[in-house]
């Protein structure tokens, strides 16, 4: 038989489940329904949504410091470890290739980055302090790596809501970008076509694109440099062409690995108790108009290059000069051709999208030494 005393211990997890913690458990239960129902970024939404369920779930201790939570949390977030080697992945899943033959594609990946400074100088206007809000600007860079390593040297009290919202917004893309395109474009300008040529890119040039920005971003931004280094080296293991076994392994085993550490560490920092607060909230809010902004920068900019390119540039491609890569260059072809099914504009969406892939990281790199570097 069961004694009063064990009976008391059994309900004793029930008695402290408060609301708030409630909360969170449906919030992650919403992640998971968007990742496999929607198939909203899945590989990423199932781990922080499964995360965010047993950080919440009381006296499991599986978030404390010895926990499992607890552990994937201090090796690989707070040692910055975990968005490095996802950066050696996406380095070796990008191809270049579209930016080398197009590189004005650079100025979209460049115009993309607006809403991190639009939404670090609200932030600012708000009364966040100077880490605070650049932590937060950072959420516009669409790139949670990006997000996860800035905060995390800046804020990382705030560590939490920045990650969910760089990711949350990121697996949203299908959703939050094309109203701002319908917005800003007109008819003409979404049916313009543009012919793509493709031009000979010599091996030589692949493998010394990679050495050569990480030598420049590191004397620019040495602060940094782990960021784009570690990009680069992944795309210098794709070009090289002599360790296919590695640059597999880096977008695959390697990447999928820490895909799962990191979406369950970064799950584990949405308790109900830290995250439910009216600060948390308004960072998820400028988080997604760092998002707007990000997209309406660079389609503005695609519609000055409609009018100085004599009306044969397609503003649309403006929108891909994000790093949500590749998915933003989709958006761009599937609403092009709404307006001229015939229309193909993917490979220089592809071209403004590794432009932007880019730029994040070298902005991220930016605000990180600019703020450090004022103490």
């Amino acid at each position: 038989m069961i004694d009063f005393n064990t009976l008391l211990e059994l309900l004793q997890a029930p008695a402290q489940l408060t609301w708030q913690m409630s909360v969170m458990i449906l919030a992650g239960g919403l992640l998971i329904y968007l990742g496999v129902a929607k198939e909203y970024e899945p590989v990423l939404l199932i781990p922080i949504g499964f995360g965010a369920i047993l950080t919440n779930l009381p006296l499991t201790g599986i978030a404390g410091e010895h926990g499992l939570l607890g552990i994937l949390y201090n090796a690989g977030i707070t040692t910055e470890l975990f968005p490095l080697l996802i950066f050696i992945g996406v380095g070796a899943m990008t191809d270049f290739g579209p930016l080398f033959e197009n590189p004005k594609m650079a100025l979209l990946g460049a115009a993309g980055q607006l809403g991190i400074f639009g939404t670090l100088m609200l932030a600012l206007t708000l009364g966040f302090d100077l880490r605070e809000a650049g932590s937060i600007g950072i959420i516009g860079a669409i790139d949670g790596p990006t997000a996860i390593f800035v905060s995390a040297k800046l804020a990382p009290h705030l560590l939490g809501p920045i990650a969910v919202a760089a990711y949350s917004y990121m697996s949203l893309v299908p959703i939050i970008q094309p109203p701002v395109m319908r917005l800003l474009t007109t008819d003409a300008e979404r049916k313009v076509r543009m012919p793509y040529t493709q031009r000979e890119i010599s091996r030589a040039t692949r493998v010394l694109f990679p050495i050569v920005v990480t030598i420049i971003v590191s004397l620019i931004a040495p602060a940094a440099s782990p960021l784009i280094a570690t990009l680069m080296f992944g795309n210098l293991l794709r070009e090289s062409g002599v360790v296919q076994r590695l640059s597999d392994a880096a977008q695959n085993e390697i990447a999928n690995v820490t895909t799962i550490f990191l979406g369950l560490a970064i799950g584990s920092t949405m308790t109900g108790g830290d995250f439910l607060r009216a600060d948390t909230l308004l960072i998820l809010g400028m988080g997604l108009l760092a998002f707007v902004l990000d997209t309406a920068g660079g389609v503005l900019f695609g519609k000055l290059l409609y009018i100085l390119s004599n009306k044969q540039f397609n503003p649309l491609i403006g929108a891909a000069g994000i790093s949500a890569f590749p998915m933003s260059a989709r958006i761009v072809q599937r609403l092009g051709q709404e307006y001229d099914f015939e229309n193909f504009l993917l490979m220089h969406a592809m071209g403004a999208n590794t432009a932007g892939q880019l730029g994040s990281v070298i902005a991220g790199s930016v605000v990180l030494t600019l703020i450090m570097g004022m103490g």
